[in-house]
């Protein structure tokens, strides 16, 4: 159910991320543009075809859900040890699939990936105020790794 996106996926996937832009939209407005995705298709199709920005759907007959990645290495660096991160920058459920476990079905797949690729860690950014995402990923097992913070001026 749950595998590598293609580009017969990339109008489900457009779908699913106008889902992911109002969620943004109606928590942070001062932010966030309603009504729009991140990718166009064609930005879409150039992160299909590069290994360092998988794309994982579940897909049922129909793509109801998705995982963008995006792999990092730090090598070399004055100060950080040398790690390999897969960064969950976006996991989406169609709001019509929520509650059948299609989110925790993605993530362990994308954590199986990452052990796969000699990963040290599975990371992500959730928005204040996103306290069903923040949940999901505390109930898999998530841990705070730092804080980001602001002050509107």
């Amino acid at each position: 159910m749950v595998r590598r996106a293609t580009e017969s996926d990339i109008g489900r996937i457009i779908h699913l991320l106008h889902q992911v832009a109002m969620v943004h939209h109606e928590i942070r407005p001062d932010l966030f543009k309603p009504h729009t995705t991140k990718y166009s298709e064609q930005q879409l199709q150039a992160l299909l075809s590069d290994d360092n920005t998988p794309i994982f759907v579940y897909d049922d007959g129909e793509v109801q859900g998705h995982a963008f990645c995006k792999v990092t290495e730090v090598r070399g660096d004055k100060l950080l040890t040398e790690v390999k991160t897969l960064y969950i920058d976006d996991i989406c459920v169609d709001e019509k699939s929520r509650g059948k476990h299609v989110g925790r079905k993605l993530y362990e797949h994308v954590c199986r990936y990452a052990r796969h690729i000699g990963c040290y860690n599975v990371t992500l950014n959730v928005w204040d105020g996103n306290t069903t995402a923040y949940l999901f990923y505390e109930n898999m097992g998530m841990q705070v790794q730092k804080t980001g913070m602001e002050m509107i001026l």
